[in-house]
């Protein structure tokens, strides 16, 4: 049976999983890259981005590839939010394609979440398909589309924080960051007791953030 899974979704010692002032220069908000410096020296990240230069990989980050890789398998479709698409206000500017140029990563349909939806985008091999409905009936389309795949759930953290409030996400990734933010979206402000709905595994790898798998009992 299919499954909706959220992979890579990097938090803050203090639970958030982005910084406050979001905008098109600085993406993560006031939290620069700092929440992505364990993903970028993988080779999963780097394969993605086109950057063969850099494929060999330091040791201390071999063990987050692991985790980092299992975010391609067996995917058919994805679901973002809104923010994850781009900056805040891009509904404003027909133009806006994405932050990843003419050649997205998804290779898939990919369903964007927004109050105010636009015609279908093809970007390289990637759809988009902008809605403005529920979190059930976006994974109803998601598991359409993705052809007995595998639906991801992309982020941002207020849209995982959705979807695991209506019980929907079999299996959530999350990367424990040593850093403390102070403010911007929180991943689990309303998801007390989460935990007793999932088996619990993690692991602390020599990068220093530690990776928590939540998977559905």
């Amino acid at each position: 049976m299919a499954k909706l899974r959220a992979h890579n979704l990097a938090v803050s010692l203090d639970g958030f999983g982005s910084g406050a002032g979001q905008s098109l220069q600085t993406p993560f908000g006031h939290a620069g890259t700092r929440l992505m410096e364990w993903y970028f020296p993988t080779p999963t990240f780097q394969g993605m981005t086109g950057d063969r230069e850099r494929q060999a990989v330091d040791p201390a980050h071999e063990p987050d590839d692991v985790f980092a890789r299992r975010s391609l398998e067996g995917i058919g479709a994805e679901i973002m939010g809104a923010g994850k698409f781009g900056p805040p206000g891009w509904q404003d500017d027909p133009e806006w394609r994405g932050w990843w140029g003419e050649e997205p990563p998804f290779h898939s349909p990919v369903i964007v979440l927004t109050h105010r939806p636009r015609p279908a985008l093809q970007v390289g091999e990637t759809t988009f398909q902008f809605l403005d409905t529920t979190p059930e009936a976006a994974l109803e389309a998601a598991f359409e589309a993705a052809g007995g795949l595998d639906v991801r759930l992309g982020g941002g953290p207020t849209t995982v924080r959705e979807f695991l409030k209506r019980g929907l996400v079999d299996m959530l990734h999350v990367v424990q960051v040593p850093i403390l933010l102070g403010r911007g979206a929180a991943l689990w402000t309303g998801l007390e007791g989460l935990e007793r709905d999932y088996d619990v595994e993690s692991t602390t790898t020599p990068s220093g953030v530690t990776h928590i798998v939540f998977t559905r009992r």
